[in-house]
């Protein structure tokens, strides 16, 4: 069966990573004490992936992901599969709010480039059962880390010796390769998660980039533009691309707070992608005057005003209302509807149960087919 996309981002969409199920965890502890191998682990993880699958399609999502089940991490899993980057333990950091992660981190140690990443097997394996499970009308969604995670958050380490152009190109052509070899494997909706963006939702962390970078920081936030456009700019014409930003998703915790003024101009009208997935759950994300900057007819904005990080079921009416609220700038054909992050940005999870993440996938559909009518 050949899935043919047609109106993704969907009205009721959702950013992809789901709670890690009992079988998983129990595999994955298994392996890292060295009681199973790996082909043991995989086939927990195919078993639990293609049940996955199925249970969104029971739902009535459309767009259909593997929930990040085979990562640790949302963003360093993927990029220490590139050439020229490692992952290692380094001292204790945490940036978020009360909770503590691992110590694991990311360094360039060779030239970066993309060459049959092991993930690419991942995504050939959610598009078989989405096609195998699926009645045509679902879409195989991957998500991967943007290129702004690596090149704007490393900074090249040693291995560049400061050529900031050198490792920009190389990033650039890495992530060129990267999306056509998930095309040709038959990917056709991309997500680009990206929480580089924080940096400037508060003068605080303004402040502080802009004393990392010794940059203005308007020529900080055109870098990054920049980066993403370059890095999608030879993307198939029937691929979707979209991005998403959040404030920091581990264990129910966040990093930061702040609109999205100082970046409206840069992710509403400058930015290439086909879509953006907006964390918009509470006050910390600011109100929806910067969406007044929205310029493409062609683009979609996905509201994250349903949380994944806590059990209890948001006011529909009152949600429904913040969407005609966002209407007010952006047109309510261009607005769709999902939670704020993933269930699961690591594979720690959120402080849900199982049956409150499936609530919170209905509630977000029921919502989106009261306002839009169905997908």
């Amino acid at each position: 069966m050949t899935t043919t996309l047609v109106k993704a981002p969907f009205k009721a969409d959702h950013v992809g990573s789901f709670l890690r199920t009992a079988p998983i965890k129990e595999a994955r502890t298994a392996y890292a004490n060295e009681e199973i191998d790996k082909e043991a682990l995989k086939a927990v993880e195919d078993t639990e992936i293609a049940k996955l699958v199925q249970k969104q399609i029971e739902v009535g999502l459309k767009s259909i992901t593997d929930g990040e089940f085979r990562r640790s991490w949302w963003h360093l899993d993927f990029l220490s599969g590139l050439e020229g980057i490692v992952e290692f333990e380094t001292e204790y950091i945490s940036n978020f709010k009360g909770a503590k992660t691992k110590n694991t981190a990311i360094k360039v140690v060779g030239k970066v480039g993309f060459n049959n990443h092991y993930m690419l097997e991942h995504f050939k394996f959610l598009k078989e059962a989405v096609d195998q499970y699926g009645d045509g009308s679902q879409v195989a969604k991957f998500s991967i880390p943007s290129p702004n995670m690596l090149f704007t958050r490393i900074q090249g380490d040693e291995y560049y010796s400061g050529n900031q152009e050198e490792f920009y190109n190389d990033t650039v052509a890495a992530y060129q390769k990267a999306i056509q070899a998930f095309y040709d494997a038959g990917c056709r909706y991309l997500q680009l998660d990206d929480t580089s963006w924080i940096d400037f939702v508060s003068e605080e962390r303004i402040q502080a980039v802009v004393e990392k970078l010794g940059m203005d920081v308007q020529d900080i936030i055109d870098t990054r533009v920049r980066c993403l456009n370059d890095s999608i700019s030879k993307k198939p014409a029937d691929m979707v691309i979209t991005m998403h930003i959040c404030r920091g998703n581990f264990r129910s915790t966040y990093i930061t707070s702040g609109g999205y003024d100082n970046i409206s101009d840069a992710i509403f009208a400058n930015l290439n992608v086909d879509g953006l997935f907006l964390e918009y759950d509470d006050q910390r994300s600011g109100d929806f005057e910067p969406l007044k900057n929205f310029k493409r007819n062609d683009q979609t904005v996905i509201l994250g005003l349903i949380t994944s990080k806590f059990p209890e079921l948001e006011d529909p009416e009152l949600i429904k209302e913040r969407i005609k609220e966002a209407s007010q700038y952006i047109p309510l054909e261009n607005l769709a509807l999902s939670p704020q992050c993933g269930f699961a940005s690591t594979e720690e999870g959120n402080k849900l149960t199982e049956a409150d993440q499936w609530n919170k996938i209905k509630h977000v559909i029921k919502i989106a087919e009261d306002v839009w009518g169905n997908n």
